[in-house]
This record gives C-alpha cells, structure tokens and sequence, in this order.
C-alpha cells in the first residue's frame, strides 16, 4: 500500500495519539500534533483518504477517526518506531526471575515478567520434549527395585520406579546407562527402543529387559507435560476497556484462554517464525476479537526453538514498548534455559 509522505505522517500521529488517550481524532487535533503546515480542510481531505484505503474509521457519536485492524498493520510494519530499551537494564530487573530456580519455573517467571512490565497478560508456550533425553541413570534402591533418573534436554529431571524381576548389581546398572546415553542422548526414547529391539542378539538378555523397561516408563514420564502454556495476568485484562466493555467481549476473551486451542495455533505459527511476531484482531482468523492483539517471539534451548512468548493485550496497546520488551525477554529466557 502506498502512501506519501504526508499521509504516512498523519496516519502515525492519529495511531499514537489513539493509543495514548483512546478518543477518536480530529483534523483540529492532527494539525497541531503532526507537525505538518495544513490546514485543517487538507487534513479531512487526507483522512478521507486513508479511510476509503480501510486504514481508518469515523466512529458514529463522533467526527473524529479511529484506526482500523488494517491501519495499525501499517503503522506496526512501517510507521512504527520502537523504544530503545537497555538490554542491560532489563536484564538486571529480569535477572533474579530467570537464573539459577528450575526450568519450570524459569518458565513461569517469564510469564510473570511479561505480564508485570506490560501491564498486559504474559504468556509463554512450553517446550515440546517430545520424548527427547539427554541423560538416563539408574539408582538401585533395594532388590529388584531401581529409581530411573531421566535428564530432558531443558535441563528437568523426571523420576520413575521400575520394578524388576532381576537384582541388577550397581555394575549392571552402570552399564546400562552407559550404553544407553552412549548411543542415544540427544535422541528420543523411541528411536532407543528400536536400536534396542534391532540389537536384540548382541546384548544380554537380562539387560536387555531392563533398558526396555527404561526406554517405556522415560517415555511416559517426558510425554506427560503439564500446562501446553502458562499464562499470567489475565486479569489485568479485565482493566482495559477496549477488552471489557461488554459482556461479549469478556466471555470471547476467557473463552480463548478456557480453550486454549486458538491461541496455541497462534503460537505454534509464532514458533515458526523469525523474530517478533505481531498478530492483530480482525486481520488475524486466531484471535476472537477485533481489540486484540499478541505480540509474540520465538525462544531457544541450545540454538533449538523449543517455544514462544508474549503478550496479549489491546490493540490499543503501547508496541513501541511492548515489542522489544517481548524480544528481550525472548532472548534471556534462551540464555537462562540453555544455561
């Protein structure tokens, strides 16, 4: 979409100052805040432009103009200036949240995070294991008793009691895990289980039982995820207006985070991507409401995307702030994970 100099300068300062106070905007207004010499009759004439383009709306109680899914596309990809936030500076208050607690928790501190300095929800989709490990050890707790230690690559520990019908000494068990992590760390239980049945002849019988036992109960202590999300400040949604206006509103907004299914889709898209993500209502088929919008990046483990996050609020929302406060905790949640 093409747009001059001029009315790109009028779009973006009738999308600022709408997000700043939320009242449509007048010519009379646009001339004095755009810095542009026009009268106000050019001004009408410009807006009337940008609303047969679909980039703005003349709300029915006022003549004032409001933008319109589509012009706050156009305003996030090309009129947008994003705040300089310090990285350091973030860091430090991010800092005590994502280090040193375990990976869950990282995880829901970042949640947290993105919902305190938005002022919005946070929310972040956890990592697909998909049965992937990256260490095993058994732990012979008493006759045919043994405590399976699996390492995910995210750095959890899961747990499971295998009973058996042979005392393993601690020499067998050692062995076990040896070739296990040996020949299939880094790769999902599944593909052990079949190395193991291919192999069936050139290992003892007696270990060979016990390894499938292993590779059975470490696949259902890893497929057994919580939360797909973990979601914060949902109700700091119920302060913004544009979100809680009515009651349809309000019940299409927790419906999408009763269900879940929606906004798991947007993330898993999101997952897909490179960099920050915007998705705004009314252009995007997965949010359910016009006032929407996600603001969403990917996040690595090891140089692996494994995940996204970010911030669910208003259209009307600050993006200048919120996309590189969403980029930036992208990136330390990556580096407390990978730790």
């Amino acid at each position: 979409m093409l747009l001059d100099t001029r009315a790109q300068t009028l779009l973006k300062a009738l999308v600022e100052r709408y997000i700043a106070d939320g009242q449509p905007v007048g010519s009379r207004a646009l001339s004095k805040i755009s810095g542009l010499d026009l009268s106000p009759a050019t001004i009408r004439n410009v807006m009337a432009d940008l609303e047969e383009m679909g980039l703005v709306a003349s709300p029915h109680t006022s003549a004032g103009r409001v933008p319109t899914p589509k012009g706050y596309r156009v305003f996030v990809d090309k009129l947008l200036t994003v705040q300089e936030i310090s990285e350091l500076a973030l860091e430090s208050r991010l800092q005590t949240g994502l280090v040193s607690q375990p990976p869950q928790k990282i995880i829901a501190n970042a949640a947290q995070i993105l919902s305190s300095l938005s002022q919005f929800a946070g929310v972040v989709m956890t990592p697909k294991t998909e049965s992937i490990f990256q260490q095993v050890e058994f732990l012979r707790l008493s006759e045919k008793r043994i405590l399976l230690v699996v390492v995910a690559p995210t750095g959890e520990v899961h747990n499971r009691l295998l009973l058996t019908d042979i005392d393993y000494t601690p020499a067998q068990l050692s062995q076990a895990a040896n070739y296990l992590n040996q020949n299939f760390s880094g790769h999902a239980f599944e593909d052990a289980r079949l190395g193991i049945n291919s192999e069936l002849r050139q290992l003892q019988t007696d270990m060979t039982s016990l390894m499938q036992a292993a590779v059975e109960a470490g696949s259902d202590a890893l497929s057994e995820q919580s939360d797909e999300m973990v979601i914060s400040g949902k109700t700091n949604l119920l302060n913004v207006q544009d979100l809680s206006s009515n009651m349809t509103s309000l019940r299409k907004l927790f419906d999408m985070f009763e269900q879940k299914s929606s906004l798991m889709q947007l993330l898993d898209v999101s997952c897909k991507a490179t960099g920050v993500q915007i998705f705004i209502g009314g252009e995007s088929q997965l949010l359910p409401m016009d006032e929407m919008s996600v603001v969403t990046a990917p996040y690595e483990v090891n140089g692996k995307i494994v995940g996204t996050l970010g911030v669910i609020g208003p259209t009307r929302m600050a993006y200048e702030r919120v996309i590189p406060i969403v980029d930036i905790t992208a990136k330390l949640l990556s580096n407390a994970l990978s730790q």
